[in-house]
């Protein structure tokens, strides 16, 4: 009895034009807006909610997080830093030009010395 009353029903939605019948269970989940809520945050009753973790309350969306290697997200100002010193002459320089131009050459190798340690120090480090 039960089941004829479902297909007359039915039958008399469809015939009426109205085709949009749901089920029981899609006419529950028909929430106004869906939102993501992380660990146990409460879900508004009339939204459809989408749980996520707690470590992932903070993170930076897949869309936006960084990509590529190390050298490819180094900033233009480090990669800039070098046009810096770019026609210096004279005192601390390290060129043929001006007087004391080779006080410079020194301080230029010590520094050099110590950004090769430094980036392969970065260079070994597990990604992360």
């Amino acid at each position: 009895m039960n089941k004829l009353m479902i297909t007359l029903a039915v039958t008399a939605a469809l015939a009426a034009g109205d085709l949009t019948v749901f089920s029981a269970p899609a006419a529950a989940q028909a929430g106004k807006y869906t939102i993501t809520v992380y660990g146990n945050d409460p879900c508004p009753a009339e939204a459809i909610c989408i749980r996520k973790g707690e470590s992932e309350r903070y993170r930076l969306p897949k869309d936006q997080q960084l990509k590529g290697t190390r050298q490819e997200n180094t900033s233009w100002a480090q990669k800039s830093k070098v046009l810096t010193t770019v026609g210096d002459t004279g005192t601390g320089s390290c060129s043929a030009v001006g007087p004391g131009g080779h006080t410079g050459c020194l301080v230029q190798q010590i520094n050099q010395a110590n950004q090769q340690v430094r980036q392969q120090a970065e260079d070994n480090q597990p990604p992360e």
